[in-house]
């Protein structure tokens, strides 16, 4: 397991696209290093590594949004380079970026065909370009959602579901989705594992990049791990343990995911009580105590309600109704900017690290100085030395990799901009930190360091309210658990009683009895 290259048994056909000696630097920074890398057709190639092994950029490359610096690149044994996407479409490689390339105003339709509409007498042929769309939507699993419908008006996980449809519609020979289910509920995500099974079965090559290890199991035929910008180890799926490939993609033994859990904080006073908290039909009733020190995870299957609680707590919904207590005191938070006060306390790390909680284009300096402006400055005027101060402790604290504060933010790779995210809230010391699912898209290590984290934040006195779509996460993480149905608490976990089976039964609204019955029936 430590040699460079585990190559298995050479596949019996000649691969149909082919990296050589590919190397890649952004000025000091080395992306890429003699990679290589074989891709077959009929196959799916699992693409596993922390964020900034590398991964995003060799599928930059092999799409033509980058140019190597080195190395050459093989299709069908033909030596091919591409100056653009465009040029990479044309040869039949196409990529699903986990950043999403829709756009918002214009229509499904309009986004599927955008790159080349279908043209009748010199104008866009709607007819057509409608049908393309349907069959792309069905080809997706997504003939739910109607062409007419603006981008902008779907929800997330619709969104993902057209820029699949969208890729699909440029019939590629190699289609490559990076982090393509991360935004997607657990029926989506069943879709689009039978549309891939069923293009591998019509001769595609699939090149799949997650960070859940379930998904790799389930849909992978070759797996290439990078560590660095090298290539560590090609093997066959199924060929080594989780355990085993964690430990080549972070590069030492991987052990103690979930930090241990201290003994119950229920001698401490509540610090946030909700008291039948509702909003139009999303929540319901909602009652439910948080104490210093305290991990509460929102359970359930997605879209019941527990992202909108967290923005119901942080002031951003109008219209609720119940009352929230902070430290036994009613309070309105009518704001984001009332809940994050000084008073209150609060910070909510949003789902969306990209367009909801980082400016992109600006340098980590600025997105972490931004939040914490009125910590370093009197008088409207910023103490530089009191900021470098600070900012080099969160960098610290978070160990956010980065080659400067003076880099674009955009230019971290996903891990290092969510580390950002948290960082920019802790500068502010909240007594009270809510989390939507902070952990999508991130590698298994940069997600251990959060847990830590958490963990640590909370043993120094924090309440902490966890939504999370991965159950592991609730169990290894949560003192309590809540479990949302249709916009309800349908049922509270405490200790030994969050497990899978309870998580799920409750989740599907079952009930408590016949949960245990479960839990008895599978232990």
């Amino acid at each position: 397991m430590t040699g460079r290259f585990m190559e298995t048994a050479p596949q019996e056909t000649a691969p149909l696209f082919r990296m050589e000696g590919i190397s890649k630097r952004y000025g000091g920074v080395r992306a890429l290093e003699d990679a290589e890398l074989s891709v077959h057709a009929g196959r799916i190639h699992a693409i596993l590594g922390e964020n900034g092994a590398g991964k995003s950029t060799l599928i930059k490359i092999m799409s033509g949004v980058v140019a190597p610096d080195q190395g050459r690149m093989m299709l069908d044994g033909q030596a091919v380079s591409f100056s653009s996407p465009a040029e990479a479409n044309k040869a039949g490689i196409v990529c699903i970026f986990q950043e999403l390339s829709l756009i918002p105003e214009l229509s499904v339709a309009d986004n599927i065909v955008i790159s080349d509409p279908p043209k009748k007498f010199g104008m866009i042929d709607r007819r057509a370009q409608r049908k393309i769309a349907e069959e792309a939507l069905a080809r997706a699993g997504a003939s739910d959602v109607h062409p007419s419908a603006l981008v902008k008006d779907l929800p997330l996980s619709r969104r993902q579901m057209v820029e699949i449809a969208k890729a699909l519609a440029r019939k590629p020979r190699i289609l490559i989705l990076d982090e393509a289910t991360s935004a997607l509920t657990a029926a989506d995500v069943s879709k689009v594992f039978e549309v891939l099974k069923r293009l591998r079965s019509e001769g595609l090559a699939l090149l799949y990049i997650s960070h859940r290890m379930h998904e790799i199991a389930e849909l992978a035929d070759d797996c290439t791990v990078f560590r660095n910008g090298r290539r560590i180890a090609t093997y066959k799926a199924g060929a080594k343990s989780d355990t085993e490939v964690i430990e080549l993609m972070i590069g030492r033994e991987y052990q103690n995911v979930f930090p241990p859990k201290p003994a119950a904080a229920s001698g401490k006073p509540p610090i946030l009580e909700c008291s039948n908290l509702s909003w139009t039909d999303r929540l319901t009733d909602i009652s439910f105590t948080v104490r210093r020190g305290e991990v509460i995870g929102l359970g359930g299957l997605d879209g019941q309600g527990q992202r909108e609680l967290l923005l119901a707590l942080f002031g951003v919904l109008r219209g609720c109704t119940g009352e929230v207590r902070i430290d036994g005191q009613p309070v309105k938070l009518v704001s984001p900017a009332h809940a994050s006060s000084e008073k209150i306390g609060m910070a909510l790390i949003p789902e969306d690290r990209k367009t909801e909680g980082l400016m992109l284009p600006m340098t980590v300096r600025e997105n972490l100085a931004f939040a914490a402006m009125d910590k370093v400055s009197k008088r409207g005027i910023i103490d530089r030395e009191a900021e470098d101060r600070l900012l080099d402790e969160m960098v610290k604290l978070l160990t956010i990799r980065t080659a400067g504060l003076e880099i674009p933010v955009g230019a971290l790779s996903g891990g290092n901009q969510q580390k950002v995210v948290i960082a920019k809230w802790l500068m502010r010391h909240p007594r009270i930190i809510l989390l939507n699912d902070p952990t999508r898209g991130i590698d298994v290590g940069t997600k251990q360091e959060i847990y830590q984290l958490l963990r640590r934040l909370a043993d120094q006195g924090a309440a902490i309210v966890f939504y999370s779509t991965d159950y592991d996460e609730l169990i290894g993480c949560c003192d309590r658990v809540l479990v949302l149905y249709d916009g309800a608490i349908k049922r509270e976990l405490v200790g030994a009683e969050i497990t899978e089976h309870a998580l799920i039964a409750s989740a599907l609204n079952i009930g408590a009895a016949e949960a245990a019955r479960m839990a008895r029936t599978n232990a």
